[in-house]
């Protein structure tokens, strides 16, 4: 397949909202990559048994560790089941236009029934680097999923919110004990008429360090806060990236339920030693 370079970097300077990189390399995927954007409109079209199959498929290609495959998701397709777990997020309405959300779970049980059969301990089960492996294993697996999803024309977006009230999602999802819904996954087909841009992210000069950490990185923000600024007033918006990050830290009552993650995990089974 012949890649057009220039095609390349016009997604790359979006990537930024600047001049990207010199010299960035270019293939079918890197591109797909760097147009990502997250979809909140989608056409009532249905995402059939074999795309979600071809989704899973890829995320079962991602690492994990050990090959413990750590993970499971659930493929909701129910309309009222939607709707609910909608309400949960905070009222998410693109998590009911879209025909599928995959909520991707922590999933610990099967290690524990295959454990029982072989009257086997699980001690090792309870701390918390296994539930971190699986926290990893199942991000890995949905980003696989999601660009798969992008390279067939699909949208999505993740769902974070899920874990505002992961007892209920348990609970309307019939999880047993040591699964955890770590986020969901919305699937769809988007809706032409929503122009959403890809949204510029920090330079690299803020992210990327060689050798060491390098602290004076941190100084890249204060461009960064500009050009997200302008981008944001293109949107017709009046978001600060900053004071965006600095909400979010302020305190446990801006986590919206989620402060309280480590009592769901251990209520879930997970004692987190």
């Amino acid at each position: 397949m012949s890649i057009d370079v220039r095609d390349a970097a016009r997604l790359a300077h979006q990537r930024y909202a600047a001049p990207p990189p010199v010299g960035l390399r270019t293939s079918p995927v890197v591109e797909q990559q760097l147009a990502h954007r997250s979809v909140r409109r989608y056409l009532p079209d249905d995402v059939d048994d074999a795309t979600i199959a071809t989704l899973v498929a890829a995320a079962q290609s991602a690492a994990t560790s050990s090959n413990l495959q750590l993970w499971s998701v659930v493929a909701v397709r129910d309309a009222c089941t939607r709707a609910r777990l909608a309400e949960l997020a905070g009222g998410q309405g693109h998590v009911t236009q879209a025909p599928v959300l995959l909520v991707w779970l922590v999933d610990l049980a099967r290690a524990h029934a295959v454990a029982a059969r072989h009257e086997a301990p699980t001690a090792g089960a309870e701390y918390l680097e296994t539930a971190v492996v699986g926290f990893v294993d199942a991000a890995l697996a949905a980003q696989n999923a999601a660009l798969a999803a992008e390279s067939l024309g699909l949208g999505t977006v993740y769902i974070g919110a899920l874990r505002n009230y992961p007892t209920e999602v348990s609970s309307l999802l019939r999880l047993p004990a040591h699964a955890f819904p770590a986020f969901g996954l919305v699937v769809g087909h988007p809706d032409p008429a929503e122009a959403t841009r890809v949204k510029p992210r920090l330079p690299q000069s803020a992210v990327l360090h060689h050798e060491v950490y390098d602290e004076s990185a941190h100084d890249a923000v204060e461009d960064y806060e500009r050009r997200i600024g302008a981008f944001y007033a293109d949107e017709g918006l009046a978001h600060s990236w900053v004071e965006r990050l600095l909400a979010r830290l302020s305190g446990p009552h801006a986590l919206n339920g989620r402060d309280r993650l480590r009592e769901h995990l251990h209520d879930r089974g997970f004692p987190l030693r």
